[in-house]
């Protein structure tokens, strides 16, 4: 029924809007079907990289630090944890056939670095040639949800790093990010409003891995 072979599926999207949630039950429904999956993140999916992850989202947001991490130190650190996750993970798992499951890759980069602060987009471009190779997704579904749901939903988080902390308008920019990346190939993304509640989206993003998955 279905084929072996690698698959690599991203989730990308503000905080608040869902993805890990999503993920969380593709990955229990594609298990079911006993085909060799992994599900990881970034930043993190390995120890050194979630090292860096605690660095970059937990260890230096302190109200009374005044010196922050430029915005340049930070998207190093970020492309730092991608260098090591791909290494060890992702391209591993490419190798052996399995179906990689990923909460946020190189569309975040962009969103939030580019769009959002203002990095430079050749910088990262130029990284990305040496430690992606050909490595890129092969579906990203994109979950856009109203502002105001995200901000109610990052209410009840019991445990927030700084992403969860940003301005409403800095997540207006980064989602609009998102959609206008996800614009450009259609071919590969899937955009989802995900803003209410409910098995909707669940279902159509299991629908779309299965149509993939049975080619």
């Amino acid at each position: 029924m279905y084929k072996k072979k690698s698959l690599f599926i991203t989730f990308e999207g503000i905080e608040g809007s869902g993805k890990s949630y999503q993920i969380k039950k593709l990955f229990r429904k594609i298990k079911k079907l006993k085909l060799p999956t992994i599900i990881t993140r970034e930043p993190g999916g390995t120890q050194s990289a979630e090292r860096i992850r605690k660095v970059i989202l937990e260890d230096y947001f302190y109200s009374n630090f005044k010196e922050k991490f430029n915005k340049y130190t930070d998207t190093l650190l970020y492309l730092a944890a991608r260098n090591e996750h791909v290494v060890n993970v992702i391209k591993p798992a490419i190798k052996n056939k399995k179906i990689v499951l990923c909460d946020r890759f190189i569309d975040s980069t962009f969103a939030y670095q580019v769009y959002g602060k203002g990095v430079n987009k050749n910088l990262i471009k130029n990284i990305h040639k040496y430690i992606l190779g050909n490595i890129r997704p092969d579906l990203t579904f994109v979950l856009k949800v109203n502002i105001s749901k995200a901000l109610q939903r990052l209410k009840k988080r019991k445990k927030k790093n700084r992403y969860d902390k940003f301005s409403k308008n800095f997540y207006i920019r980064a989602q609009n990010a998102f959609i206008k990346i996800a614009k450009k190939n259609k071919s590969r993304y899937v955009i989802l409003n995900n803003s209410i509640d409910n098995n909707k989206v669940e279902k159509l993003i299991y629908n779309k891995f299965i149509k993939i998955v049975k080619k």
